[in-house]
């Protein structure tokens, strides 16, 4: 059972062995274990005649370890960028309320009062 959680149903690609119920691989599969092949020996005949592309977990080396590194990567990267954030309110300079650096800014403020 264990080894047709493991594998592909060929047929469809869309589901596991055990999940789909490709009959052919199911009694291939039982086929071998009664013969004695352990589960290395069923998946590596399933791999050389169908590719890796059959084994439902990608095997961790060369360009599949892309698959399990890559989403680490890119949660790391995103707490940092969350962390920084949420911190960038602190660094910041609060607003200055200050006119005085506005000409003629007391003939502006009479005026307003004036129009009110």
């Amino acid at each position: 059972m264990d080894i047709e959680k493991s594998l592909m149903a060929v047929c469809c690609w869309s589901g596991t062995v055990f999940d789909h119920g490709n009959s052919d691989m199911e009694t291939t599969i039982a086929t071998m274990v009664q013969s004695g092949n352990t589960k290395s020996q069923i998946m590596d005949h399933f791999v050389n005649q169908y590719g890796e592309r059959v084994l439902a977990v990608p095997v961790m080396a060369g360009f599949n370890l892309l698959a399990w590194v890559t989403p680490i990567i890119i949660g790391i990267i995103g707490i940092i960028v969350w962390y920084r954030y949420l911190n960038i309110s602190s660094i910041g300079e609060p607003i200055k309320n200050e006119y005085n650096d506005i000409p003629n800014i007391d003939q502006i403020e009479q005026e307003l009062k004036e129009m009110e």
